[in-house]
């Protein structure tokens, strides 16, 4: 079964309570996920294997460390996953950046696939699947399922907030991808809303309704 981290550090915390807040505009919002998107980069690529190098500084030479192993590559979910890639390639500026577009049917609450762009390489890339929300988790599901079906082996879901149900519905289907949020919320509601949560991510990252 894939693991579940939630981190607590106190910036993403605290940033995330004015993402919540419904005054909170869109240019403030905007910045905020960029933010808080950054500090989960962060916090994500903790545990990445190093290697030694040895280098000539100004001064002398030295052993330090750089990044080995897989390469990495974002795949936000459209069209909410966008406002969190900027602030994880300020962290990643390397990385490769795929798309997959996904939309849910007002209807049935299942998401409909219109788009995917991935890298040419994703067999050798560790990937991070961004989407903002975790509700029902059919929209996750459907884009790893997808991105597994072009050959991806190694990938992580990132999310800013998710509900109990759409944790377990993804660790279901895909017990090999482990999930990183800022915050796990309370339940869905009737409508497939996470409760409490922020709203709808799309319309507040771009000032839609």
């Amino acid at each position: 079964m894939s693991k579940v981290f939630v981190f607590d550090h106190p910036l993403i915390q605290h940033k995330l309570t004015y993402i919540r807040d419904k005054s909170t505009g869109t240019k403030e919002f905007r910045e905020l996920v960029d933010e808080v998107s950054a500090l989960m980069a962060f916090e994500i690529t903790r545990n990445l294997p190093t290697q030694e190098v040895t280098i000539e500084t100004p001064v002398g030479k030295a052993t330090s460390k750089t990044i080995a192993g897989k390469k990495l590559g974002l795949v936000p979910i459209l069209r909410a996953g966008l406002g969190m890639v900027d602030g994880i390639l300020r962290m990643i500026p390397a990385a490769k950046v795929g798309h997959v577009g996904l939309y849910r049917d007002p209807e049935t609450l299942k998401p409909v696939e219109y788009y995917v762009k991935l890298p040419n390489d994703v067999n050798e890339r560790e990937l991070i699947v961004i989407d903002p929300m975790l509700a029902t988790g059919g929209s996750a599901i459907d884009a790893i399922t997808s991105i597994k079906r072009r050959g991806a082996t190694s990938i992580k879901l990132m999310c800013l907030v998710a509900a109990p149900e759409g944790v377990a519905a993804v660790q279901i289907a895909h017990p090999d991808v482990d999930i990183y949020l800022a915050a796990m919320d309370e339940k869905l509601n009737e409508k497939g809303y996470i409760v409490p949560g922020l709203g709808d991510a799309g319309d507040r990252l771009f000032g839609t309704k």
